[in-house]
């Protein structure tokens, strides 16, 4: 005996737009029709009050066209309200447009259960961005087309529902003194309303699927100009992604310097405290006695111990970077290393900590590199500022054939430069030498 399947049919998605709900079978028992009902009743106030505010703007283009049809109008008086019209309509439009469009947003969500929020604006100063975000343009060319054809589309769709409605009710308002008049025909009777009421009574549910379309082509309309259209979306989620990823850097960056403070201030002075009293303790106990070796043995572990620790808050973030920048911390690796080492600096001005910070540590990554498997005899380190990004270049007479699919390091060090939006770029031909560039735009606030 087979067995046979009782898992339940799949769900039908929601219902989120006017045009989705109009496929359904059950429409117009739903609650959708009121939906749109609604919105159609609230849009035409909605057009007459934008247009009357328009208008006030683009009053020096009507004057312009009176002037010009009834020829009472100079050329210097028409170039003048020209200007005239294109300053107040491009000064004031977007203004103008921005609280219209949030009304209309707030108006959409009857209607439109899918898009939520506002679109993703440019960051920067209101009055600098108003002007130079592609969204307020598209709000104000909405807020146009809404003055224009709204009035007209949804006017037209005001005439069919009198006229139907008339129809319906022609039975009890026909009669010989009252005549109704539908078009060319004209009713006397009740005899001669009752097929036209019929008519009227079965084109009822098709006013609600009129205006369930007309209704579903405006917020199709809305979305694309009020949110932007797919790549708008894109742009906008990629933008979000770099905010919180800077936002992650900086939130990095401080939990790195609390940790360095932590110790520094805490763990380390406590050992160094501790050190001095093992030493004060082993001058009181006899040289060759046990108890003295003992604390001889701790003494010399908590001075090891101090030492790793400063190594350690020096990993963290090394202070020279803190007090002096990146041209003194890079000079410090330099000393620091194995082999010798050569650096040049031109950064005319402090960089961002975050910036400062991973551009020290992938130096100081790649020449540690250098010193373990390059057998290189010298390096040098090159750092400066080009079109507002840091350039830093490490390179070695080493024996080149770096190659990131054989290990992580490399890797690992494009994924840190990745995180500050920057790359690495990577030269390692077999016999060398070795170039390993790296380049962090430094204008972070473009993100943000």
């Amino acid at each position: 005996m087979s067995d046979v399947s009782t898992s339940d049919p799949p769900s039908r998605p929601p219902i989120r737009t006017p045009l989705e709900a109009v496929r359904r079978r059950r429409f117009l028992l739903s609650v959708w029709p009121w939906r749109c009902v609604g919105y159609w009743a609230t849009t035409l106030p909605v057009a007459l009050i934008t247009g009357m505010l328009l208008a006030s703007v683009a009053l020096p283009w009507f004057l312009l066209a009176d002037g010009l049809v009834n020829h009472r109008l100079s050329i210097g008086e028409a170039v003048g309200l020209g200007l005239m019209g294109v300053v107040l309509c491009g000064g004031l439009g977007p203004l103008l447009a921005a609280p219209l469009a949030d009304l209309e947003r707030f108006r959409l969500r009857l209607v439109d259960l899918e898009t939520k929020g506002g679109p993703l604006r440019r960051a920067g100063p209101w009055w600098r961005t108003r002007y130079t975000d592609p969204a307020s343009w598209r709000e104000l060319g909405y807020v146009v087309l809404l003055t224009i054809l709204t009035p007209v589309l949804y006017g037209l769709a005001l005439l069919t529902v009198v006229l139907i409605g008339t129809m319906v009710i022609s039975p009890w308002m026909a009669s010989e003194a009252t005549a109704i008049t539908l078009g060319t025909v004209q009713i006397t009777s009740v005899e001669e309303a009752v097929p036209y009421a019929l008519v009227g009574v079965a084109l009822l549910p098709g006013v609600l699927y009129l205006l369930a379309l007309l209704v579903g082509v405006h917020v199709l309309t809305a979305r694309a100009l009020l949110w932007g259209g797919p790549y708008d979306r894109l742009r906008a989620e990629l933008q979000e992604v770099a905010r919180s990823r800077a936002r992650l850097v900086d939130a990095f960056e401080a939990e790195r310097r609390r940790i360095e403070r932590d110790l520094h201030d805490g763990a380390q002075q406590r050992l160094i405290s501790l050190t001095l009293q093992l030493g004060l303790a082993q001058l009181d106990l006899p040289a060759d006695s046990p108890a003295a070796k003992s604390v001889n043995a701790a003494h010399q572990q908590a001075k090891e111990l101090i030492t790793e620790l400063r190594e350690l808050i020096h990993g963290i973030r090394p202070q020279v970077l803190t007090d002096r920048g990146l041209p003194a911390a890079l000079r410090e690796l330099a000393d620091r290393s194995t082999i010798p080492v050569t650096v040049k600096c031109d950064l005319p001005t402090r960089l961002p900590e975050h910036i400062e910070s991973t551009a020290y540590f992938v130096v100081s990554e790649a020449l540690t590199n250098v010193a373990r498997h390059s057998g290189a005899s010298q390096a040098s380190v090159t750092a400066w500022q080009s079109d507002g990004d840091l350039i830093v270049e490490v390179r070695d007479d080493g024996c080149g054939g770096a190659d990131p699919e054989r290990g992580t390091g490399l890797t690992g060090l494009a994924d840190r430069v990745a995180v500050v939006g920057g790359k690495i770029l990577l030269s390692s031909p077999v016999g060398g030498p070795t170039l390993l560039r790296m380049e962090i735009p430094c204008d972070q606030n473009r993100f943000v």
